[in-house]
């Protein structure tokens, strides 16, 4: 059976932990003891083995996932010693490959990411290079995309920003609809249940393209169309882009 070990329990390896679990995973679960409260919780509800430091974590564990800033790494790496082709699953952000050898040397290195959704087993999750054991024991997340090439991954980084981006665009139309009198109840239904529908609709016509199911419905005079114009008219679109293209040029700034 399969042990895997948390260096960094936070948030994110968090929800990796409680998906995994949820998706019967009954290997041992080995956390590094900072973030002691989180850690002992996760203990507690989901059978995990809280460690007495992170080089205990490393030598009982067969898979590991590093979770901590980037910031951490380096103090982190001269703390511990990996055995060899160890398999390190990397959640931090913007960490290159090679970066991972050279903190790791020997390490067998791979680059993940996935949203808080994991914790559902409903997270988009991608990794570069695929592989077994880390592709079977993530697939179980959610839904697998295996990019071989480091390059498409970092462009795949943009899109799990816009994971984040979208809480708060909803948010204000939430609010907009509180504002305008509707319960915080009805706003959340109206909001999310829209949401709901287009992607339930885009992933029925899978060979569809998203800009032509759009202009199906913001057809000329709609009112669809009316408010697509004035967004357009603003630079919601551009904006939207650029913002694309900022998270993408400090990735390469990072490498």
């Amino acid at each position: 059976m399969l042990n895997i070990g948390i260096l960094g329990v936070g948030e994110l390896t968090e929800k990796v932990v409680i998906g995994l679990r949820r998706s019967g995973f009954t290997g041992r679960v080995l956390l590094s003891p900072r973030n002691h409260e989180r850690a002992q919780q996760l203990s507690k509800v989901w059978a995990c083995d809280v460690m007495a430091d992170n080089q205990q974590v490393v030598d009982a564990a067969d898979l590991l996932f590093l979770g901590v800033r980037p910031e951490v790494v380096g103090q982190l790496s001269n703390e511990v010693q990996l055995k060899p082709r160890q398999t390190l699953v990397s959640l931090v952000a913007g960490l290159k490959l090679d970066e991972l050898q050279r903190h790791f040397p020997g390490a067998h290195t791979v680059r993940a990411m996935l949203s808080y959704a994991a914790q559902i087993n409903q997270s988009t999750v991608v990794i570069t290079p695929g592989g077994e054991p880390h592709a079977a024991l993530l697939g179980a997340l959610g839904s697998l995309i295996v990019l071989e090439q480091e390059e498409a991954f970092e462009l795949a980084t943009v899109a799990a920003c816009m994971n984040g981006w979208f809480y708060f665009f909803l948010s204000d139309l939430q609010r907009w609809f509180t504002d305008k009198g509707l319960s915080h109840e009805q706003a959340a239904q109206l909001v999310m249940g829209n949401m709901q529908d287009c992607l339930a609709s885009a992933r029925h016509q899978p060979n569809a393209s998203l800009d032509v199911l759009g202009k199906a419905i913001a057809t000329p005079g709609t009112f669809t169309a009316a408010g697509l114009e004035v967004l357009r008219n603003n630079g919601a679109t551009q904006a939207w882009r650029e913002a694309f293209d900022e998270v993408l040029g400090r990735l390469h700034k990072g490498s």
